[in-house]
C-alpha cells in the first residue's frame, strides 16, 4: 500500500463529501473532469479533447422521373477538414438510398444493417420488404442509437429515399436523431448547410420557371449542384463543388428503372457548361 494514501487519508477525503472513488478524486481536483454518460449537458472541459467526425450536407427532391439524392463530400472534426471525398449517399437496395448527415461511423453501420436486413427479408420471404417496413427499420436503428445521441457523440440525421413500386411514385423521408420520421412532399435537406439548401429548393419550387417535379434529369442535377455550392459559401462544413481539385458532390437518381449514379466526368461537363469554369 502507498504509505502516502492510507485508510486514514481516504476517510479524511470522504468526510462530508462524495463516497464514489472517481467522484472523490474529481471533488479534490486529483483527476480531470470527464463527461457523465447519463447527463447530456456534461462535456469534456479540455479544449484539446476529441471532436467526433461529422458529415454534412445532404438533400433530396422529387423531379420528373423520380427522386434525386445528393451530398457534398466534406467530413469535418470541429474546425478541421478531415476528408474531402466522403460518400454520404449510400445504396441500400435496388430502389432505396440512405443519405447521411452526422457521425459517419454510426451512419455507415446503420446503412450496413439496413442493407443486410432488406437482403435477408428478400431471401427468406421471397418478396421485397414493404415500404412501411423499410421506413420503420431505419427509425428503429435511430431510436436504438439514442444513448449515443444523448452523449453527443453519435448523432445521425439521415434522409431515406426510395421508389414506391406499388404506387409508382418516388418517396422521400427525413428523420430526427431520435427516430421520428417525416415524409417530404417535394424536398428535404439535413446537415449544417441545410438552411441554405432548403432556401434554394424552396425558391426554385415556388418561383422558378418550373417547379421541382417538372424538372428533367439534367436540370435536376444542375439544381443540386447549385444548392450545395450555395451552402458551401456560408457553411465551412459543406464542401460544395471543388472545381480546381475536380471534387464534385455525390449525385444519385432513383427512377422506376433503379438507381443511377452520375460520374464525376458528367458532373464536371454539366457544371462547366452551365454554371462556370
Amino acid at each position: 500500500m502507498n504509505p502516502h494514501f492510507s485508510t486514514q487519508t481516504a476517510a479524511a477525503l470522504t468526510a462530508g463529501g462524495p463516497t464514489d472513488f472517481a467522484a472523490i478524486l474529481r471533488h479534490h481536483g486529483i483527476a480531470p473532469q470527464v463527461p457523465d454518460a447519463g447527463n447530456p449537458r456534461s462535456t469534456i472541459r479540455d479544449p484539446q479533447s476529441f471532436a467526433p467526425t461529422q458529415a454534412t450536407t445532404i438533400l433530396a427532391f422529387k423531379f420528373a422521373d423520380g427522386v434525386l439524392v445528393a451530398g457534398d463530400r466534406r467530413a469535418t472534426a470541429g474546425n478541421t477538414i478531415m476528408y474531402d471525398r466522403a460518400d454520404k449517399v449510400l445504396e441500400i437496395d435496388r430502389h432505396s438510398l440512405m443519405a447521411i448527415a452526422g457521425v459517419p461511423a454510426t451512419a455507415w453501420e446503420m446503412a450496413r444493417v439496413l442493407e443486410h436486413s432488406f437482403h435477408f427479408f428478400r431471401r427468406t420471404q421471397l418478396a421485397e420488404m414493404s415500404l412501411e417496413g423499410k421506413v420503420r427499420a431505419l427509425s428503429k436503428l435511430l431510436r436504438d442509437n439514442l444513448g449515443f445521441v444523448l452523449q453527443g457523440v453519435g448523432v445521425v440525421v439521415p434522409i431515406f429515399a426510395t421508389f414506391d413500386a406499388a404506387a409508382k411514385i418516388p418517396r422521400v423521408y427525413f428523420y430526427d436523431p431520435m427516430g421520428a420520421q417525416f415524409e417530404a412532399a417535394d424536398f428535404a435537406a439535413t446537415g449544417s448547410g441545410s438552411p441554405a439548401v432548403r432556401a434554394v429548393l424552396h425558391y426554385e419550387n415556388s418561383y422558378a420557371r418550373k417547379p421541382l417535379r417538372k424538372l428533367k434529369g439534367s436540370e435536376a442535377v444542375l439544381l443540386a449542384l447549385r444548392a450545395l455550392d450555395t451552402a458551401a459559401e456560408s457553411d465551412s462544413a459543406t464542401g460544395g463543388v471543388d472545381r480546381h481539385a475536380r471534387v464534385f458532390p455525390i449525385v444519385k437518381m432513383i427512377t422506376a428503372r433503379g438507381i443511377e449514379t452520375l460520374p464525376d466526368a458528367k458532373l464536371a461537363k454539366l457544371y462547366k457548361a452551365n454554371l462556370g469554369n
